[in-house]
């Protein structure tokens, strides 16, 4: 009996460490259907209603730390609302869309600014920065009729920029595109 509780404690003892030391927190989807990481507390909402095309209400979660925001959400589509179109061109589109009015690169450099994908999904990966280097750090992703959206705004430093990015990069669905 000792001998089994030596081998399973040092496979408690890390996650345990790692919860304590860490005020990042898990958010899973209630359905399931995808997780991310981001500053404790988040702060779920639910809109009051639905948007057109929208089969059920947008679920987002918000959290701050300091002067950084971290912002997640999704909304399910109408069957065939994205999956009966170009996907690529959609998620550029809406992961694009109105930073060229709120970012003019005459004042804003846009650092990263591509297609992407996740897990065989499509998404489209925006990063801009101010001149002093503060700035945003946006991911959007269509997964079959839902789609996913995450925003962290950054300082200049590099634990800023460094939070933003383990935010994004932590997003995760639960089905993979074969």
């Amino acid at each position: 009996m000792r001998r089994r509780v030596l081998l399973l404690a040092p496979v408690f003892v890390p996650a345990v460490a790692r919860a304590q030391s860490d005020d990042w927190q898990t958010v899973i989807a209630p359905d399931l259907k995808c997780r991310l990481e981001m500053p404790s507390p988040a702060e779920k909402t639910v809109a009051g209603d639905k948007e057109k095309g929208h089969v059920a209400p947008r679920q987002s979660w918000e959290s701050k730390r300091g002067q950084q925001i971290f912002d997640f959400d999704y909304a399910d589509y109408e069957s065939g609302w994205f999956s009966g179109h170009d996907t690529k061109q959609m998620a550029r589109d809406l992961g694009r869309g109105d930073a060229e009015k709120l970012f003019p690169t005459s004042t804003h450099k846009y650092v990263r600014d591509e297609a992407v994908t996740l897990q065989g999904w499509d998404g489209y990966a925006l990063d801009i920065q101010d001149a002093a280097g503060a700035g945003v750090v946006m991911r959007t992703y269509i997964v079959r009729d839902r789609l996913y959206r995450l925003l962290a705004t950054a300082d200049a430093d590099m634990k800023s920029r460094s939070a933003a990015l383990r935010f994004v990069d932590s997003f995760k669905v639960a089905e993979v595109r074969s």
